[in-house]
C-alpha cells in the first residue's frame, strides 16, 4: 500500500475542516483515494484527490470536475455516489464518495478466476443501469473495464455492483462539460476495451463505444482473458481493428448456447452492426441472467424509454423475441401478446393478470349501460311509479342491481329498492316479462280530468347504506342470467 504521504496528504491530516484522512485506498494515473472519517457525521467516506504534479493543470482538473458532474447527476445505485466537493490548503481539488467495502472485478477475476455465466451476466447487468442513465443523460464512460466495476455486498446478502470513475467521460451537456479539453489525449482509456472507433477518434465516440466495452467485460468474466490481446499497444490496436475475437467456447467450453452470439454482436467492427442501446444488449442477456436480475433489463429499458432514446420502431427492427423488453416496448399491448411474452417468466401473475382485466372490462360495460339507461330518463318527463317490484329469486330487498346483457342501452333495467315503493299494488303497475325484465306500461290520464299537480320530491331524510354482501358481487335470476351487484362497483 502506498504511503499517503508520498502523494501529498498524511494519515491525521484535517480537509476541509471537517475530514480526517485514515489512510491510502488506492493510487491510479490522475489520483489517490483515500479512506477518511467525516467529523460531524461520525461516517466513513472515501476521498479522491488528484496527485499534486497534476493539480496545477487546467486540462486534469477540467476532467476531474467533469467527473464530479457527471456521477453526481446519475442517482443510479449502480454509481459510486458524490458527497462533496471542495480543495486541499494547497489548492488540490477533491471529491467525497461513498465509502465502500469490497473489490473491484479486476481484483476478483485474480483471486477467484472466471465467474459463473449467471454471475457474469448480472454484474453486466447492474452495470447496464448505471451505463443507460449515463446514455440518457447524454454521457458516453469511454473507461469501462473491470477495474471500475466495484463490487460490494447489500444489507439483505446479494452482491452489486458500483460503476465509478466518469473522469474520460464524454458529456454532451455543456453545462456539465466544465470547460473540456481542447485536446484529445492519446488513447483516452484503456486499449483492451476500447472499441475501433474510440481508438481511432475519442471525440467521435457515442453510446455503442460503451456497448463494445461491455461485451468485452462480459468475455473477460467468463473466461479470464480479453478476446483482442497482443504485446505491444501497436498489435493490440491491429487486432481490435482489423481481427476476430477469439471463440468463446474455445476458452469456456461449457458457456450457454447464445451467449457467444450475444458477445459477436457487441464486438461488431461497424457500430451500426452492434446493438444500438444498452436496452437491447440487456433484453439478449436476460434469458441467461438468474431471476433475481431481470429486474435490471426493465429498468435499463424504462430509462431509455423515459428519455426518449428507444422506440418501438428500433425495437421492431432488431426483433428482440426474448427479454421484458417487448412487454415494455409494445405499441399496443393486447391480452394475446401479454400471455405470449410474459407467461413464460411470470405464468401466476399472467393468470392474475387477466382475470382482473376480464372483471374491471365487465363492470366498466355495465356502469356504461347504466348511465346510458340513467340519460334516457333523464331526457324523459318523469313519471312516478308505484306498485311492488318483483325481486328475482337471488336477490336482496334491499340492494340495487345493474342487469347485463347484450342489448340495447334503452332495454336495461333497474330495480328500484322495495323501501321505496308503495305497499298498494296500482293499475298502472310495471309488468315483468317472460324474461325476468320489468317493463314500464304506458300512462293514460282520463278523459276530462284535471292536470295532475307537479309530484313533489320527498323531503331528504337519513339514508341508511344498504348492507353490501360482495362475496360473490354477482348473482344469477331465474332465466340463469348474470347480474352483477351495483352497490359492489
Amino acid at each position: 500500500m502506498t504511503d499517503a504521504s508520498a502523494v501529498g496528504v498524511q494519515a491525521g491530516q484535517i480537509l476541509a475542516a471537517k475530514y480526517r484522512v485514515e489512510r491510502v485506498l488506492g493510487v491510479g494515473g490522475m489520483g489517490i483515494v483515500v479512506a477518511a472519517h467525516h467529523l460531524e457525521l461520525d461516517e466513513r467516506v472515501a476521498i479522491k484527490l488528484m496527485l499534486p504534479e497534476l493539480a496545477h493543470q487546467s486540462g486534469a482538473v477540467a476532467r476531474f470536475t467533469r467527473e464530479a458532474r457527471a456521477a453526481v447527476k446519475i442517482k443510479s445505485e449502480h454509481v459510486a455516489r458524490v458527497l462533496d466537493v471542495g480543495s486541499s490548503e494547497d489548492g488540490t481539488p477533491f471529491m467525497v464518495m461513498e465509502y465502500l467495502n469490497g473489490s473491484d472485478l479486476a481484483a476478483w477475476l485474480r483471486s477467484t478466476g472466471p465467474l459463473s455465466p449467471e454471475q457474469a451476466v448480472e454484474f453486466v447487468l447492474q452495470a447496464g443501469e448505471a451505463v443507460a442513465e449515463a446514455h440518457s443523460l447524454g454521457i458516453v464512460h469511454r473507461d469501462l473495464k473491470p477495474a471500475n466495476l466495484f463490487v460490494i455486498r447489500r444489507p439483505d446478502g446479494q452482491l452489486s455492483v458500483k460503476v465509478l470513475d466518469f473522469g474520460i467521460s464524454k458529456v454532451s451537456d455543456p453545462t456539465m462539460a466544465a470547460g473540456a479539453t481542447t485536446k484529445t489525449l492519446t488513447l483516452m482509456g484503456s486499449p483492451l476495451y476500447m472499441s475501433p472507433e474510440q481508438m481511432e477518434s475519442a471525440r467521435s465516440v457515442d453510446a455503442r463505444s460503451d456497448i463494445w466495452a461491455l461485451g468485452v467485460i462480459l468475455y473477460e468474466l467468463l473466461t479470464g482473458a480479453c478476446p483482442f490481446d497482443g504485446e505491444t499497444i501497436p498489435q493490440l490496436v491491429l487486432q481490435v481493428a482489423k481481427g476476430s475475437p477469439i471463440p468463446l467456447r474455445d476458452r469456456r467450453p461449457d458457456a450457454p448456447d447464445g451467449l457467444e452470439t450475444v458477445l459477436i454482436r457487441c464486438l461488431e467492427k461497424d457500430p451500426e452492426r452492434r446493438y444500438q442501446t444498452v436496452a437491447e444488449l440487456a433484453a439478449a442477456l436476460g434469458d441467461f441472467a438468474p431471476q433475481r436480475a431481470r429486474i435490471s433489463v426493465d429498468r435499463i429499458a424504462g430509462t431509455l424509454l423515459t428519455a426518449g432514446l428507444l422506440t418501438a420502431a428500433r425495437v421492431a427492427a432488431e426483433q428482440p423475441n426474448q427479454g421484458p423488453l417487448t412487454e415494455i416496448l409494445g405499441s399496443t399491448p393486447t391480452a394475446s401478446s401479454f400471455s405470449s411474452t410474459a407467461s413464460r417468466k411470470h405464468p401466476g401473475r399472467v393468470a392474475l393478470g387477466l382475470a382482473l382485466v376480464a372483471v374491471v372490462a365487465t363492470g366498466l360495460g355495465a356502469l356504461l349501460l347504466a348511465r346510458a339507461h340513467f340519460s334516457d330518463k333523464a331526457a324523459s318527463p318523469p313519471t312516478t311509479l308505484t306498485g311492488t317490484a318483483r325481486q328475482p329469486p337471488t336477490a336482496s330487498a334491499n340492494s340495487e342491481e345493474i342487469s347485463v346483457s347484450p342489448m340495447p342501452a334503452s332495454a336495461v333495467s333497474v330495480a328500484t329498492p322495495a323501501s321505496a315503493m308503495s305497499a298498494e299494488p296500482s293499475e298502472h303497475a310495471p309488468s315483468q316479462t317472460a324474461n325476468g325484465r320489468l317493463e314500464e306500461p304506458a300512462v293514460t290520464a282520463a278523459p276530462n280530468a284535471p292536470p295532475a299537480p307537479p309530484a313533489r320530491a320527498p323531503k331528504p331524510g337519513p339514508v341508511k347504506a344498504p348492507l353490501r354482501n360482495c362475496s360473490p358481487n354477482f348473482y344469477f335470476d331465474a332465466q340463469g342470467e348474470k347480474h352483477f351487484k351495483r352497490e359492489c362497483f
